[in-house]
């Protein structure tokens, strides 16, 4: 197995950040390539991983569906930090910290308009941690 870990800077705002690029260079290195398994982990407990459309809007989508199902209010029973913040605990429940590509002779086998996303509805940790792992026999 070989893995990095990338570094994510989301500022203080919810995001939906594309990290195909760096997940295609990292695939790239490490699989030499051959064939495998890359999987993506975020190791909070308030961010996930999410394989989708991005760019047409559907980032935004996604920001919006959310900020319905999970709303930025002072519902949540986890009420420190900034106003909603119990929801983001929640949010990894709906949007899996991890999501497992398979890669075949060296590229990611993602679908025409699949690209790797980094989702985070927590404002108060501005940096966030990434774990690319490629998996091979």
């Amino acid at each position: 197995m070989k893995s990095t870990v990338l570094m994510v800077r989301t500022g203080r705002a919810e995001v939906v950040q594309d990290i195909t690029g760096e997940c295609v260079a990292f695939v790239r290195e490490a699989s030499g390539g051959g064939d495998g398994l890359l999987n993506v982990f975020v190791p909070h407990a308030t961010a996930g991983v999410a394989v989708m459309e991005l760019g047409a809007r559907s980032d935004d989508d996604l920001l919006a569906a959310l900020g319905e199902l999970l709303p930025a209010d002072d519902r949540w029973r986890h009420a420190h930090g900034s106003r909603g913040h119990g929801r983001s605990h929640v949010m990894p429940a709906l949007i899996a910290p991890y999501a497992t590509i398979p890669v075949i002779g060296g590229a990611m086998a993602l679908g025409t308009w699949q690209s790797v996303a980094f989702v985070d509805l927590n404002v108060d940790n501005p940096e966030r941690q990434v774990r690319l792992s490629f998996l091979s026999d």
